[in-house]
């Protein structure tokens, strides 16, 4: 690893490896958040589904759940509503859905967060680093 890789891992790190499930549909966006997270020293479980997520969900503890709304088999509503049933957790939305009752949807389903898609990625290092606070 160069040294400039080094800096800017170091100055995204937030200094606290979180344990992150990364609740997403679309395989390129999944795949691309696993790797720029993992990067960035955090511990990553993906899934594609609402079913699978709340298998994992059931067999893991996690720090933050950054879930996707429209999801195949059902709605990230749901799956954030039965993750914090189980635990405390942090929910961040990633979703096209940015319309103010969209946000205040998600906020009712226990979604602390809302990151509309295509996600910046210092917005979300940002939400991160809140949540590691």
């Amino acid at each position: 690893m160069s040294m400039s890789d080094e800096r800017t891992r170091d100055s995204y790190n937030s200094g606290k490896s979180l344990r992150i499930l990364v609740v997403e549909d679309h395989s390129d966006t999944r795949q691309a958040l696993s790797r720029l997270l993992s990067h960035f020293g955090h511990e990553i479980s993906l899934a594609d589904r609402a079913q699978t997520a709340l298998n994992i969900i059931d067999s893991k503890e996690f720090d933050v759940v950054l879930c996707d709304i429209a999801l195949p088999d059902g709605s990230g509503y749901d799956v954030i509503a039965e993750a914090k049933r189980k635990r405390p957790v942090k929910a961040v939305a990633l979703t096209g859905f940015s319309a103010t009752e969209d946000i205040e949807r998600g906020k009712q389903a226990g979604f602390d967060f809302h990151l509309t898609k295509p996600v910046d990625f210092h917005e979300l290092r940002a939400v991160l680093g809140q949540v590691a606070a």
